[in-house]
């Protein structure tokens, strides 16, 4: 089996399991303290991926926020943030998302085979686009991004593209941080959706920590023999 890089998976949900609500406006489930832990592993990270929905719905950035850890990264011979990845299957994408003109690094869209040159034609110099299959496959993913220098890659959702990470046996490491509220929707996005985990009632998780951060909790579980303990 081809090497892949050491997968850590991030995400937020409300306490009964949402990564969002119904409106159009993104809503916020972490608070400041949080968010610069996230930073912290962001700058840790050689790339950061999220699903194409991610990039339409919530238009992020996905670059290190503090000075000074942006700054460290730049002496070790580093660009000052990861490389972003997104995964599509249709290749719609807007080439002015934030994604693509926040920041230098490196931008990689891996898409269906079908819709590459589509992809290529669409974003041009703004990204490298790879093909990842006829049905863009995680692991196909994973093993490129190790062959391109990427040996810690940072996982930042959405649901979809957590779910098939896990499914897939791919992730080492996942930090699930627990809001202190209730979403209550039903068509709302969830964590994760239907599918063979190979976690189960038979197969439990390691419990790695748990961390109050202000008024939320971080659940840090080992999902691999690969877990590093920092």
């Amino acid at each position: 089996m081809a090497d892949r890089p050491y997968t850590l998976l991030s995400c937020a949900m409300s306490l009964d399991g949402y990564l969002d609500d119904g409106t159009e406006k993104r809503l916020l489930l972490s608070n400041d303290a949080d968010f610069d832990r996230v930073d912290e592993v962001r700058a840790a990270s050689d790339a950061i991926l999220v699903g194409a929905a991610t990039v339409r719905n919530d238009n992020p950035r996905l670059l290190v926020r503090a000075q000074a850890r942006r700054e460290e990264r730049v002496a070790r011979g580093l660009p000052p943030s990861p490389a972003k990845v997104t995964v599509t299957g249709r290749a719609k994408l807007d080439p002015c998302a934030n994604f693509f003109t926040a920041g230098n690094s490196e931008k990689l869209v891996y898409c269906a085979s079908g819709t590459v040159q589509e992809a290529r034609d669409l974003l041009g110099s703004t990204a490298t686009v790879v093909d990842g299959g006829q049905r863009v496959d995680m692991r196909r993913v994973s093993e490129d991004l190790y062959d391109r220098g990427v040996h810690q890659l940072m996982v930042e959702g959405g649901g979809a593209i957590l779910t098939q990470f896990l499914t897939d046996s791919l992730a080492d490491e996942l930090h699930l941080v627990i809001a202190p509220f209730f979403v209550g929707e039903s068509m709302a996005p969830r964590f994760v959706s239907d599918g063979q985990f190979p976690w189960n009632p038979d197969r439990r998780t390691t419990l790695a920590e748990v961390r109050r951060i202000d008024d939320v909790v971080l659940l840090r579980y080992a999902l691999s023999d690969r877990f590093r303990m920092d």
